[in-house]
């Protein structure tokens, strides 16, 4: 994959290295390793139905992005919808979406 990823994206990953995945505390959300990326971007087919966006991680059916313009906002969307549902901007930046995650994650 040829994507220019956000710096503070890069450093998470970073951080994460020695995962296979990230699991946000009290969530059911799942933030993929660098090594996971290009795996799940194929198997869901991301690259034709959001040809723009980078899947970086999901909860069941609910996905988050980041755009592949190397823009540091998360945005969510359906699995089952891509390509026909607008994505809905969750947070600025990961860590943020992170903290976020944690404490109100009854309004994803």
């Amino acid at each position: 994959m040829e994507v220019k990823l956000p710096h503070l994206y890069a450093k998470f990953l970073s951080e994460i290295d020695h995962l296979s995945s990230f699991i946000v505390d009290n969530t059911g959300i799942t933030l993929y390793s660098i090594s996971d990326l290009a795996e799940r971007n194929k198997i869901y087919d991301i690259q034709l139905y959001e040809p723009n966006y980078l899947l970086i991680g999901q909860d069941g059916d609910l996905a988050f992005f980041l755009k592949k313009d190397g823009g540091e906002t998360i945005y969510s969307n359906d699995l089952g919808a891509l390509g026909s549902l607008e994505m809905e901007v969750v947070s600025q930046n990961i860590y943020k979406f992170i903290e976020y995650a944690k404490s109100h994650y009854d309004y994803f």
